[in-house]
Protein backbone atom coordinates (compact mmCIF):
# COMPACT_ATOMS: atom_id res chain seq x y z
CA UNK A 1 0.00 0.00 0.00
CA UNK A 2 0.98 3.54 -0.65
CA UNK A 3 1.47 5.80 2.32
CA UNK A 4 -1.17 6.29 4.99
CA UNK A 5 -4.13 8.20 4.93
CA UNK A 6 -4.11 10.35 8.53
CA UNK A 7 -7.23 11.10 10.10
CA UNK A 8 -7.86 13.91 12.80
CA UNK A 9 -11.51 13.91 14.33
CA UNK A 10 -13.15 16.99 16.01
CA UNK A 11 -16.12 16.55 17.89
CA UNK A 12 -16.51 13.21 19.64
CA UNK A 13 -19.75 12.77 20.82
CA UNK A 14 -21.33 9.35 19.91
CA UNK A 15 -20.45 9.11 16.19
CA UNK A 16 -17.12 10.86 16.55
CA UNK A 17 -16.69 7.60 19.04
CA UNK A 18 -18.37 5.73 16.60
CA UNK A 19 -16.35 6.65 13.40
CA UNK A 20 -12.87 5.59 16.39
CA UNK A 21 -14.61 2.08 16.77
CA UNK A 22 -15.09 1.23 13.10
CA UNK A 23 -11.53 2.25 12.03
CA UNK A 24 -10.75 0.12 14.74
CA UNK A 25 -13.01 -2.69 13.88
CA UNK A 26 -12.77 -2.74 10.41
CA UNK A 27 -9.72 -0.70 10.07
CA UNK A 28 -8.24 -3.84 7.88
CA UNK A 29 -11.26 -4.49 5.51
CA UNK A 30 -11.40 -0.79 5.05
CA UNK A 31 -7.38 0.01 3.98
CA UNK A 32 -7.91 -2.59 1.89
CA UNK A 33 -11.03 -1.96 -0.03
CA UNK A 34 -9.64 2.18 -0.28
CA UNK A 35 -5.91 0.66 -0.99
CA UNK A 36 -4.34 2.50 1.67
CA UNK A 37 -3.72 2.41 5.12
CA UNK A 38 -6.13 4.31 7.07
CA UNK A 39 -5.38 5.67 10.82
CA UNK A 40 -6.38 8.32 13.43
CA UNK A 41 -3.69 10.29 14.33
CA UNK A 42 -5.72 13.79 16.40
CA UNK A 43 -8.72 14.49 18.08
CA UNK A 44 -10.26 17.54 19.22
CA UNK A 45 -13.07 18.22 22.00
CA UNK A 46 -14.09 20.09 24.50
CA UNK A 47 -13.95 17.44 27.60
CA UNK A 48 -10.68 15.35 27.41
CA UNK A 49 -11.41 13.44 31.02
CA UNK A 50 -15.30 12.27 29.56
CA UNK A 51 -15.78 8.67 29.12
CA UNK A 52 -16.57 7.91 25.36
CA UNK A 53 -16.00 4.09 25.74
CA UNK A 54 -13.13 4.17 23.30
CA UNK A 55 -9.41 4.89 24.39
CA UNK A 56 -7.81 7.85 23.60
CA UNK A 57 -4.53 7.39 24.70
CA UNK A 58 -2.21 6.82 21.36
CA UNK A 59 -4.01 9.66 19.70
CA UNK A 60 -2.78 13.72 20.18
CA UNK A 61 -5.17 15.92 21.77
CA UNK A 62 -6.19 19.30 21.20
CA UNK A 63 -9.08 21.70 23.05
CA UNK A 64 -8.78 24.03 20.14
CA UNK A 65 -10.43 21.99 17.30
CA UNK A 66 -8.69 24.56 14.66
CA UNK A 67 -5.28 23.79 15.53
CA UNK A 68 -5.56 20.42 14.65
CA UNK A 69 -5.90 20.98 10.84
CA UNK A 70 -2.31 22.75 11.73
CA UNK A 71 -1.10 19.56 13.18
CA UNK A 72 1.79 18.34 10.22
CA UNK A 73 0.59 14.49 10.65
CA UNK A 74 -2.85 15.45 10.00
CA UNK A 75 -4.19 14.92 6.21
CA UNK A 76 -7.55 15.23 6.21
CA UNK A 77 -9.99 16.43 9.09
CA UNK A 78 -13.22 14.76 10.12
CA UNK A 79 -16.40 17.39 11.75
CA UNK A 80 -18.15 16.46 13.98
CA UNK A 81 -18.70 19.37 16.01
CA UNK A 82 -22.33 20.52 14.34
CA UNK A 83 -23.78 23.81 14.31
CA UNK A 84 -24.32 26.14 10.98
CA UNK A 85 -21.82 28.91 12.56
CA UNK A 86 -19.12 29.33 15.36
CA UNK A 87 -16.32 26.73 15.53
CA UNK A 88 -17.89 24.17 13.31
CA UNK A 89 -17.83 26.86 10.12
CA UNK A 90 -14.22 28.03 11.49
CA UNK A 91 -12.80 24.52 11.41
CA UNK A 92 -13.85 23.85 8.18
CA UNK A 93 -12.73 26.83 6.31
CA UNK A 94 -9.09 26.66 8.06
CA UNK A 95 -9.17 23.15 6.89
CA UNK A 96 -9.76 23.83 2.89
CA UNK A 97 -7.48 27.00 3.29
CA UNK A 98 -4.95 24.51 4.17
CA UNK A 99 -5.45 22.19 1.38
CA UNK A 100 -7.46 19.37 3.65
CA UNK A 101 -10.41 17.51 2.94
CA UNK A 102 -13.07 17.48 5.29
CA UNK A 103 -15.79 15.03 5.90
CA UNK A 104 -18.56 15.92 7.75
CA UNK A 105 -22.33 15.17 9.24
CA UNK A 106 -23.11 18.47 9.32
CA UNK A 107 -25.94 19.28 7.49
CA UNK A 108 -26.83 22.50 9.00
CA UNK A 109 -23.27 23.94 7.72
CA UNK A 110 -24.05 23.07 4.28
CA UNK A 111 -27.54 23.93 4.07
CA UNK A 112 -26.00 27.49 5.14
CA UNK A 113 -22.94 27.77 3.54
CA UNK A 114 -22.33 24.69 1.09
CA UNK A 115 -21.83 26.84 -2.12
CA UNK A 116 -18.96 29.00 -0.52
CA UNK A 117 -16.89 26.17 1.02
CA UNK A 118 -17.51 23.91 -1.67
CA UNK A 119 -15.92 26.95 -3.76
CA UNK A 120 -13.58 27.46 -1.18
CA UNK A 121 -12.62 23.50 -1.51
CA UNK A 122 -12.24 23.84 -5.18
CA UNK A 123 -9.91 26.39 -5.11
CA UNK A 124 -7.62 24.80 -2.80
CA UNK A 125 -7.91 20.78 -4.90
CA UNK A 126 -9.76 19.49 -2.37
CA UNK A 127 -12.85 18.19 -1.49
CA UNK A 128 -15.82 17.94 0.80
CA UNK A 129 -17.55 14.27 1.90
CA UNK A 130 -20.61 14.78 3.67
CA UNK A 131 -22.53 11.07 3.12
CA UNK A 132 -23.16 11.08 6.86
CA UNK A 133 -24.95 14.54 6.82
CA UNK A 134 -27.94 13.16 4.70
CA UNK A 135 -30.10 10.20 5.87
CA UNK A 136 -27.49 8.64 8.61
CA UNK A 137 -26.38 5.20 7.12
CA UNK A 138 -28.10 5.40 3.59
CA UNK A 139 -25.81 5.87 1.03
CA UNK A 140 -27.76 8.80 -1.09
CA UNK A 141 -25.47 11.44 -1.41
CA UNK A 142 -23.43 8.84 -3.55
CA UNK A 143 -26.24 7.09 -5.39
CA UNK A 144 -27.44 10.96 -6.45
CA UNK A 145 -23.57 12.18 -7.60
CA UNK A 146 -22.37 8.78 -9.28
CA UNK A 147 -25.23 6.52 -9.31
CA UNK A 148 -27.36 8.48 -11.19
CA UNK A 149 -25.05 10.32 -13.23
CA UNK A 150 -26.71 9.50 -16.25
CA UNK A 151 -30.63 10.80 -15.30
CA UNK A 152 -32.37 13.66 -15.47
CA UNK A 153 -33.73 13.98 -12.18
CA UNK A 154 -37.47 14.86 -11.98
CA UNK A 155 -38.00 14.93 -8.19
CA UNK A 156 -35.90 13.58 -5.01
CA UNK A 157 -38.48 13.29 -1.56
CA UNK A 158 -38.45 11.50 1.19
CA UNK A 159 -38.69 10.56 5.53
CA UNK A 160 -35.36 12.44 5.94
CA UNK A 161 -35.65 12.44 10.08
CA UNK A 162 -35.98 9.59 12.20
CA UNK A 163 -37.34 11.01 14.92
CA UNK A 164 -40.44 12.38 13.52
CA UNK A 165 -40.85 8.93 11.77
CA UNK A 166 -41.12 7.36 14.77
CA UNK A 167 -43.25 9.88 16.60
CA UNK A 168 -45.97 9.37 13.83
CA UNK A 169 -45.70 5.62 13.58
CA UNK A 170 -46.35 5.58 17.54
CA UNK A 171 -49.35 7.94 17.17
CA UNK A 172 -50.86 5.59 14.53
CA UNK A 173 -49.80 2.35 16.47
CA UNK A 174 -51.31 3.58 19.86
CA UNK A 175 -53.82 6.17 19.47
CA UNK A 176 -51.78 8.57 21.97
CA UNK A 177 -50.98 12.02 21.43
CA UNK A 178 -48.04 13.79 19.89
CA UNK A 179 -46.84 15.24 23.46
CA UNK A 180 -47.02 12.11 24.78
CA UNK A 181 -45.32 10.14 22.50
CA UNK A 182 -42.55 12.80 21.78
CA UNK A 183 -42.29 12.51 25.60
CA UNK A 184 -41.48 8.62 25.70
CA UNK A 185 -39.03 9.57 22.24
CA UNK A 186 -37.01 11.89 24.51
CA UNK A 187 -37.14 8.88 27.51
CA UNK A 188 -35.69 6.16 24.59
CA UNK A 189 -33.10 8.83 22.98
CA UNK A 190 -34.83 9.39 20.02
CA UNK A 191 -35.60 12.67 20.57
CA UNK A 192 -33.46 15.70 22.19
CA UNK A 193 -34.05 17.56 25.13
CA UNK A 194 -34.93 20.65 23.16
CA UNK A 195 -36.58 18.73 19.65
CA UNK A 196 -36.98 21.98 17.94
CA UNK A 197 -34.87 21.12 14.65
CA UNK A 198 -36.60 17.65 14.42
CA UNK A 199 -40.19 18.15 15.35
CA UNK A 200 -40.39 21.47 13.96
CA UNK A 201 -38.88 20.31 10.31
CA UNK A 202 -35.78 22.46 9.87
CA UNK A 203 -33.30 18.98 10.58
CA UNK A 204 -35.35 17.68 7.16
CA UNK A 205 -35.09 21.08 5.48
CA UNK A 206 -31.08 20.76 5.82
CA UNK A 207 -30.95 17.63 4.57
CA UNK A 208 -33.74 18.32 1.43
CA UNK A 209 -31.71 21.39 0.56
CA UNK A 210 -28.59 19.52 0.27
CA UNK A 211 -30.82 16.26 -2.21
CA UNK A 212 -31.76 18.97 -4.14
CA UNK A 213 -28.63 20.74 -5.07
CA UNK A 214 -27.58 17.26 -6.09
CA UNK A 215 -30.48 16.51 -7.84
CA UNK A 216 -30.67 19.55 -10.08
CA UNK A 217 -27.45 21.21 -10.16
CA UNK A 218 -27.99 24.31 -7.85
CA UNK A 219 -26.66 25.62 -4.63
CA UNK A 220 -27.75 24.45 -1.82
CA UNK A 221 -30.77 27.00 -0.55
CA UNK A 222 -32.20 26.20 2.72
CA UNK A 223 -34.03 30.07 3.04
CA UNK A 224 -36.28 28.74 -0.18
CA UNK A 225 -37.51 25.73 1.62
CA UNK A 226 -41.18 26.05 2.91
CA UNK A 227 -40.98 24.31 6.24
CA UNK A 228 -43.43 22.75 8.86
CA UNK A 229 -42.86 20.26 11.71
CA UNK A 230 -45.69 17.85 13.03
CA UNK A 231 -46.83 19.73 16.30
CA UNK A 232 -50.33 20.31 15.50
CA UNK A 233 -50.42 16.54 13.52
CA UNK A 234 -53.20 15.19 16.13
CA UNK A 235 -54.06 11.61 16.83
CA UNK A 236 -57.42 12.05 15.40
CA UNK A 237 -55.82 13.19 11.99
CA UNK A 238 -53.91 10.47 11.98
CA UNK A 239 -56.95 8.30 12.54
CA UNK A 240 -58.94 9.82 9.87
CA UNK A 241 -56.42 9.30 7.52
CA UNK A 242 -56.04 5.34 8.52
CA UNK A 243 -59.92 5.61 7.82
CA UNK A 244 -59.52 6.37 4.43
CA UNK A 245 -56.61 4.23 3.47
CA UNK A 246 -53.60 7.12 3.34
CA UNK A 247 -50.66 7.27 6.46
CA UNK A 248 -49.46 10.37 7.34
CA UNK A 249 -45.52 10.89 6.97
CA UNK A 250 -43.63 13.76 7.63
CA UNK A 251 -42.10 14.30 4.28
CA UNK A 252 -39.11 16.63 2.16
CA UNK A 253 -39.77 17.07 -1.31
CA UNK A 254 -38.02 18.84 -4.15
CA UNK A 255 -39.31 19.16 -7.82
CA UNK A 256 -38.98 21.18 -10.71
CA UNK A 257 -41.75 22.98 -11.83
CA UNK A 258 -42.79 25.14 -14.83
CA UNK A 259 -42.62 28.11 -11.87
CA UNK A 260 -38.83 27.23 -10.47
CA UNK A 261 -37.92 24.99 -7.80
CA UNK A 262 -40.31 23.87 -5.35
CA UNK A 263 -39.03 22.70 -2.03
CA UNK A 264 -41.20 21.62 0.92
CA UNK A 265 -40.83 20.08 4.15
CA UNK A 266 -44.12 19.16 5.76
CA UNK A 267 -46.41 16.33 6.88
CA UNK A 268 -48.42 14.63 3.96
CA UNK A 269 -50.57 11.86 3.67
CA UNK A 270 -49.52 8.86 1.31
CA UNK A 271 -51.32 6.08 0.03
CA UNK A 272 -51.44 2.63 2.49
CA UNK A 273 -49.51 0.16 -0.03
CA UNK A 274 -46.57 3.04 -1.41
CA UNK A 275 -43.05 2.20 -0.62
CA UNK A 276 -43.11 5.61 1.14
CA UNK A 277 -45.71 5.11 3.49
CA UNK A 278 -44.30 1.02 4.56
CA UNK A 279 -41.21 3.27 6.43
CA UNK A 280 -41.90 3.01 9.96
CA UNK A 281 -40.42 3.83 13.37
CA UNK A 282 -36.96 5.74 13.55
CA UNK A 283 -35.87 4.89 9.27
CA UNK A 284 -35.32 7.08 6.88
CA UNK A 285 -35.75 6.85 3.19
CA UNK A 286 -35.40 8.86 -0.13
CA UNK A 287 -36.88 8.29 -3.10
CA UNK A 288 -35.17 9.79 -6.59
CA UNK A 289 -37.15 10.08 -9.87
CA UNK A 290 -34.95 9.52 -12.52
CA UNK A 291 -35.73 9.65 -16.29
CA UNK A 292 -33.97 6.62 -17.59
CA UNK A 293 -34.38 4.69 -13.99
CA UNK A 294 -37.84 6.16 -13.35
CA UNK A 295 -38.27 5.66 -9.08
CA UNK A 296 -35.23 4.30 -7.12
CA UNK A 297 -36.02 4.16 -3.00
CA UNK A 298 -33.32 3.47 -0.53
CA UNK A 299 -34.12 3.03 2.98
CA UNK A 300 -32.24 2.49 6.41
CA UNK A 301 -31.59 3.86 9.62
CA UNK A 302 -31.08 7.75 9.35
CA UNK A 303 -29.06 8.11 12.68
CA UNK A 304 -27.64 6.84 15.11
CA UNK A 305 -23.29 6.31 16.28
CA UNK A 306 -22.96 3.08 13.72
CA UNK A 307 -25.24 4.00 10.71
CA UNK A 308 -23.91 7.75 10.90
CA UNK A 309 -19.93 6.62 11.35
CA UNK A 310 -20.89 4.02 8.83
CA UNK A 311 -21.65 6.65 6.38
CA UNK A 312 -18.10 9.00 7.34
CA UNK A 313 -16.30 5.69 6.99
CA UNK A 314 -17.58 5.82 3.12
CA UNK A 315 -16.07 8.89 2.33
CA UNK A 316 -12.59 8.51 4.30
CA UNK A 317 -12.15 5.35 1.75
CA UNK A 318 -13.05 7.51 -0.86
CA UNK A 319 -10.70 10.04 -0.01
CA UNK A 320 -7.83 6.99 0.48
CA UNK A 321 -8.94 6.21 -3.19
CA UNK A 322 -8.21 9.97 -4.09
CA UNK A 323 -12.10 10.04 -5.23
CA UNK A 324 -12.43 14.01 -5.41
CA UNK A 325 -15.63 14.28 -7.17
CA UNK A 326 -17.15 17.83 -7.05
CA UNK A 327 -18.88 18.64 -3.75
CA UNK A 328 -22.91 19.23 -4.97
CA UNK A 329 -22.30 17.11 -8.98
CA UNK A 330 -20.59 20.37 -11.02
CA UNK A 331 -18.15 22.64 -10.26
CA UNK A 332 -19.65 25.47 -8.25
CA UNK A 333 -19.37 28.15 -11.61
CA UNK A 334 -21.27 25.39 -12.90
CA UNK A 335 -24.31 25.41 -10.77
CA UNK A 336 -27.10 26.68 -11.03
CA UNK A 337 -29.32 29.20 -9.27
CA UNK A 338 -32.87 27.98 -10.07
CA UNK A 339 -35.63 30.49 -8.81
CA UNK A 340 -38.01 29.35 -5.92
CA UNK A 341 -41.52 28.08 -7.22
CA UNK A 342 -43.65 30.27 -5.04
CA UNK A 343 -45.82 27.59 -2.83
CA UNK A 344 -49.36 28.70 -3.56
CA UNK A 345 -48.68 27.39 -7.31
CA UNK A 346 -48.54 24.27 -6.05
CA UNK A 347 -51.22 21.85 -7.21
CA UNK A 348 -52.88 19.17 -5.64
CA UNK A 349 -55.52 17.53 -3.22
CA UNK A 350 -55.86 17.86 0.22
CA UNK A 351 -57.19 17.06 3.34
CA UNK A 352 -59.22 19.28 5.79
CA UNK A 353 -60.38 18.81 9.36
CA UNK A 354 -62.71 21.14 10.61
CA UNK A 355 -64.30 21.43 14.29
CA UNK A 356 -68.05 22.75 14.32
CA UNK A 357 -70.97 23.04 16.08
CA UNK A 358 -73.18 20.44 15.44
CA UNK A 359 -76.29 22.31 13.91
CA UNK A 360 -78.15 22.67 10.59
CA UNK A 361 -76.70 24.39 7.75
CA UNK A 362 -72.94 24.23 8.70
CA UNK A 363 -71.53 21.98 5.74
CA UNK A 364 -74.00 24.05 3.17
CA UNK A 365 -72.12 26.84 4.21
CA UNK A 366 -68.49 25.23 3.97
CA UNK A 367 -69.61 23.78 0.47
CA UNK A 368 -70.49 27.19 -0.59
CA UNK A 369 -67.34 28.71 0.27
CA UNK A 370 -65.51 26.20 -1.08
CA UNK A 371 -67.39 26.12 -4.49
CA UNK A 372 -66.69 29.65 -4.78
CA UNK A 373 -63.01 29.62 -4.51
CA UNK A 374 -62.90 26.83 -7.07
CA UNK A 375 -62.15 23.86 -4.91
CA UNK A 376 -63.94 20.84 -5.37
CA UNK A 377 -64.77 18.20 -2.61
CA UNK A 378 -64.00 14.53 -3.51
CA UNK A 379 -64.84 13.02 -0.44
CA UNK A 380 -67.05 13.64 3.02
CA UNK A 381 -66.52 12.13 6.72
CA UNK A 382 -68.96 13.43 8.98
CA UNK A 383 -70.02 11.82 12.21
CA UNK A 384 -73.52 11.17 13.98
CA UNK A 385 -75.51 13.77 14.80
CA UNK A 386 -74.10 15.56 18.47
CA UNK A 387 -76.92 18.94 18.30
CA UNK A 388 -74.96 21.81 19.94
CA UNK A 389 -71.60 20.59 20.50
CA UNK A 390 -68.48 20.56 19.07
CA UNK A 391 -67.98 17.68 16.23
CA UNK A 392 -65.46 16.80 13.50
CA UNK A 393 -66.12 17.21 9.77
CA UNK A 394 -63.94 16.06 7.29
CA UNK A 395 -63.12 16.89 3.33
CA UNK A 396 -60.63 15.83 0.95
CA UNK A 397 -60.69 17.67 -1.99
CA UNK A 398 -59.69 17.33 -5.88
CA UNK A 399 -56.66 18.47 -7.62
CA UNK A 400 -56.46 22.75 -7.04
CA UNK A 401 -53.76 25.40 -6.13
CA UNK A 402 -52.82 26.16 -2.57
CA UNK A 403 -53.15 29.73 -3.07
CA UNK A 404 -56.92 28.99 -3.36
CA UNK A 405 -57.11 26.24 -0.22
CA UNK A 406 -55.20 29.15 1.84
CA UNK A 407 -58.09 31.49 0.52
CA UNK A 408 -60.76 29.43 1.14
CA UNK A 409 -59.71 28.06 4.42
CA UNK A 410 -59.24 31.77 5.91
CA UNK A 411 -63.15 32.35 4.70
CA UNK A 412 -63.94 29.01 6.58
CA UNK A 413 -62.24 30.00 9.53
CA UNK A 414 -64.76 33.07 9.54
CA UNK A 415 -67.62 31.45 10.00
CA UNK A 416 -69.36 31.31 13.73
CA UNK A 417 -69.66 27.58 13.71
CA UNK A 418 -65.87 27.05 12.80
CA UNK A 419 -64.42 26.74 16.61
CA UNK A 420 -61.05 26.48 15.55
CA UNK A 421 -58.59 26.94 12.84
CA UNK A 422 -58.93 24.07 9.81
CA UNK A 423 -56.68 21.76 9.87
CA UNK A 424 -55.07 21.35 6.33
CA UNK A 425 -52.63 18.53 4.87
CA UNK A 426 -51.57 17.69 1.31
CA UNK A 427 -52.02 14.73 -0.13
CA UNK A 428 -49.10 13.24 -1.95
CA UNK A 429 -49.40 11.99 -5.49
CA UNK A 430 -46.13 10.06 -4.64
Amino acid sequence: MTKALRIGIAGLGTVGAGVIQILRQNGELLSARAGKEVVITAVSARDRNRDRGVSLDDLRWYDDPTALVADPDVDAVVELIGGSDGIALELTRAALVAGKPVITANKALLAHHGAELARLAEANGVTIGYEAAVAGGIPIVKALREGLAGNRIISVYGILNGTCNYILTTMRETGRDFQDVLAEAQELGYAEADPTFDIDGIDSAHKLALLAALAFGCPPDFDAVNIEGIRHVSALDIAFATEMGLRIKLLGVARKTEFGLEQWVQPAMVKIGTPISQIEGVFNAVVADGDQVDTTLHSGRGAGAGPTASAVAADIADLAREALPPVFTLPVDQLTRIPPAHMGRHQGAYYIRLMVVDRPGVLADVSALMRDHNVSIESLIQRARNPGEAVPIVLTTHETTEADMIDVLARIRALDSVLEPPRMIRIGTL
